[in-house]
């Protein structure tokens, strides 16, 4: 526990100062790589852990398999690992925090999505959920990073595009006064919609990269980290994809590989 604890105080020591990037991996090679490369922290990615295991993302995988997945993350880096834990599972609090720890995570994304009813959890309802999460982990010895996902600017959420920005703040503010260490508008695309978050939500604020917004734009709007989901994941399938179309041109036409 001792390791751990050290591994979440580094975790969260990381959102202040220097732009945290997190390039999400999905399993042990790739966790491995972004180890290699010199990141500090490794991420994971729910989307694609998900798909690796053969399901949907949005909880459609068994809650098991994604920290089973994540426990072999961890057992093969020797930084801090955080955890896309979607919405929690279903899980109470502590379980949540005991299965985490199990797992050797030190942090986690908490999405407000509500997968079994759609559209958003009621903010109150989820802020009160994150503040019996922040209390468990708290009691745990292991100050767990909790990174509050706000869907607001996510189709399925239900929320008109014009009071997306509004909806994020008030609910960045009320996952914070939870005990949330940063918050996560995810989707939200506009530089001044980034800028004005920051400016109203106090503390750590995890962004994404966009078409008008790359790292140094980022880190000057005053965003403390920045992940990238699936990206990367996604991206394998197209070279691969590519490299076999050049493949099967090389091929004769009975359809062996040519001899060299």
């Amino acid at each position: 526990m001792s390791d751990l604890k050290a591994h979440a105080d580094l975790l969260r020591e990381l959102h202040h100062g220097k732009l945290l990037v997190l390039p999400n991996a999905w399993d042990e090679a790739s966790a491995e790589l972004v180890v290699e490369a010199g990141f500090p922290v490794v991420a994971t990615s729910s989307a694609a852990v998900a798909d690796v295991l053969g399901h949907q993302d949005g909880e459609k995988a068994p809650w098991r398999e994604m920290f089973a997945a994540a426990a072999r993350i961890a057992a093969v880096v020797p930084v801090p690992v955080t955890v896309d834990a979607e919405a929690g599972y279903g899980l109470q609090p502590d379980e949540l925090v005991d299965r985490l720890l199990e797992a050797g995570a030190v942090g986690c994304n908490l999405e407000d999505t509500d997968h079994r009813a759609g559209g958003l959890v009621d903010a109150a309802e989820h802020a009160d959920w994150l503040a019996r999460v922040r209390a468990a982990a708290d009691a745990s010895g292991v100050p767990v990073v909790v990174n509050a996902r706000i869907d607001a600017f996510l189709p399925p959420s239900g929320i008109p595009e014009e009071t997306r920005p509004a909806e994020a703040i008030r609910r960045g503010r009320l996952y914070r006064q939870a005990g949330a260490d940063c918050v996560y508008p995810i989707g939200m695309t506009s530089r001044d919609d980034v800028a004005r978050l920051v400016a109203e939500v106090p503390g750590p604020v995890n962004g994404n990269t966009g078409a008008a917004l790359d790292l140094d734009t980022l880190a000057a709007l005053g965003v403390a980290r920045v992940s990238y989901g699936p990206r990367f994941y996604r991206a394998g399938p197209g070279q691969l994809r590519g490299a076999l179309e050049t493949l099967r041109r090389t091929e004769e036409p009975d359809g062996r590989a040519p001899r060299r």
